[in-house]
């Protein structure tokens, strides 16, 4: 069975569940609430929790006030030169006050990758990296509380809605990530995020602070030598309000360097080998090609809200290096429905 198979096979178990969970709280119809205004529930992130495209807000996702509850499914696309990016899961808000996630990323690599895979593997070097379209998936399990303030309804004042969350990430390609330096296939990471929506100027203001030792948000495991252990990294949206289904913005997320500046692991394969390959391939440099290097993310998004039953969130995204590919930046789209 392929890996595309398997994560097919996974991503339609989730499915099923959510669709199960949903359809039997639609027996309790008066359990649903939808009271909150267009949009105030913001998007799912890639991580699947509510707020925005790369980082979780203090709002609770969906509409539903302190009455009830509201629930999501979420797509997310993310498409660069040499990665494509695919994110698919469910959530939900319970009264305004907690929220639960849950999310599959596969990301498939191509590129760089594909050559060093080409490579590695004619000279039967063990590192899970593929010939062609190494896929790495992972499993993101979320929540978050609410513990004060109100982002929405109380725009006059200043203090912010709080709230507290975790993801527990797991990491399906531990060989690769042997081969990339990580120290574990998955992890812990917990935020505390403040929201204030300010209606007189229709904009929003979030800063989320994350403790974490992820590389490339888990993606590629936790931790490396040039790490720690966790450390806290910012993160921050401005969203403006265009009219009341439109919401324009953008994203900044801080990242890491556990493995920034190491090379790649090749199970001790002489690196000197794959030198004249690369050189044909047009790579250059086998230590140049093989060095690891993160940045900082970057976003710029549109929200459209047709109602509060589905949105559609579009981006242009900067992602910089990631791994041993540079220059990354693509385009992002993010669908949602909700219940």
């Amino acid at each position: 069975m392929s890996k595309f198979t398997k994560a097919g096979l996974g991503w339609g178990r989730s499915i099923t569940l959510c669709a199960a969970v949903l359809g039997s709280m639609t027996a309790n119809a008066e359990l649903f609430n939808t009271g909150k205004v267009l949009a105030t529930g913001g998007v799912s992130m890639v991580d699947g929790a509510g707020g925005g495209g790369i980082t979780p807000w203090a709002t609770i996702t969906g509409y539903a006030t302190r009455d009830g509850i509201n629930g999501d499914l979420h797509y997310t696309y993310v498409f660069l030169p040499d990665y494509q990016l695919q994110s698919l899961g469910g959530a939900m808000g319970f009264w305004d006050r907690f929220e639960l996630s849950y999310t599959q990323s596969i990301l498939t690599t191509g590129g760089t990758y594909d050559t060093v895979g080409l490579v590695t593997d004619t000279l039967g070097a063990d590192t899970g990296i593929e010939p062609f379209n190494t896929t790495i998936t992972m499993d993101v399990y979320g929540a978050k509380v609410r513990v004060f303030g109100d982002a929405i309804y109380d725009s006059d004042n200043l203090i912010p809605q709080i709230a507290i969350g975790a993801f527990y990430k797991e990491n399906k390609n531990e060989e690769l990530l042997t081969t990339l330096h990580a120290e574990e296939a998955d992890g812990w990471e917990y935020y505390i995020a403040a929201t204030k929506i300010f209606f007189p100027f229709n904009t929003l203001f979030n800063y989320t602070l994350r403790y974490t030792d992820a590389n490339q948000t888990g993606l590629t495991g936790f931790g490396g030598p040039n790490s720690d252990g966790a450390e806290f990294r910012s993160e921050l949206s401005v969203g403006y309000l265009l009219r009341k289904d439109t919401v324009i913005g953008f994203e900044w997320t801080q990242h890491g360097e556990n493995t920034h500046g190491s090379s790649v692991e090749l199970t001790g394969l002489d690196v000197g080998t794959l030198q004249p390959v690369l050189e044909l391939a047009g790579l250059g440099d086998v230590s140049h090609t093989l060095t690891q290097r993160e940045s900082d993310w970057f976003d710029a998004f549109i929200a459209y809200f047709p109602n509060k039953n589905f949105s559609m969130t579009f981006a242009y995204a900067n992602l910089g290096d990631i791994v041993i590919t540079p220059d990354q930046h693509g385009f992002y789209l993010s669908l949602q429905a909700s219940f």
